[in-house]
């Protein structure tokens, strides 16, 4: 025997897990995050806007689905049109969330500072995620053109954190 038709699925996005996403930003402090389960991908994710001498988060915006899709990435246009020009030189991304740190311990002389001479594989910063200490390497020898985060700042995989020229 044939099963009878199913009944075209009711909306697939469940709006309190939404809501509870956009909860764990704002209690975590991350800007966006993505859960994928059964094929189905909810990302949700908050725009940064510019402030001076200072980034600030916005309120979180709910984005799931491919229809949210779009709008995120209208969002990140927005964002980066209202990102400040940066230095010259290559950009050192984070390689994971956490908080970043510039000297190795409180009280301290920082890692380096903005003029300073680095050698390839010398450490830069650390990022401090999930108890754990992480030197952040130069990637090349070369000049601290810019260090784009401050001690203690909570980031994000990927976000910028220094140039060097």
């Amino acid at each position: 025997m044939a099963s009878p038709p199913k009944a075209p699925a009711a909306d697939p996005i469940d709006a309190r897990l939404v809501r509870r996403l956009a909860d764990i930003l704002t209690e975590t402090g991350l800007s966006e995050i993505e859960v994928e389960h059964s094929g189905l991908k909810i990302r949700v994710a908050k725009t940064l806007t510019a402030a001076p001498m200072q980034m600030m988060h916005a309120a979180p915006a709910a984005a799931a689905a491919p229809a949210a899709a779009a709008a995120a990435s209208s969002a990140a246009a927005s964002v980066e049109a209202a990102t400040p020009v940066r230095a010259s030189g290559d950009v050192i991304n984070s390689p994971m969330v956490g908080s970043v740190y510039l000297q190795p311990e409180p009280g301290a002389e920082p890692f380096v500072k903005v003029g300073d001479t680095v050698a390839a594989g010398q450490t830069l910063m650390i990022i401090e995620a999930m108890k754990t200490m992480n030197p952040i390497p130069a990637p090349k020898a070369g000049r601290i053109v810019e260090i784009l985060v401050e001690d203690g700042q909570p980031v994000e995989f990927g976000e910028p954190l220094a140039v060097i020229g």
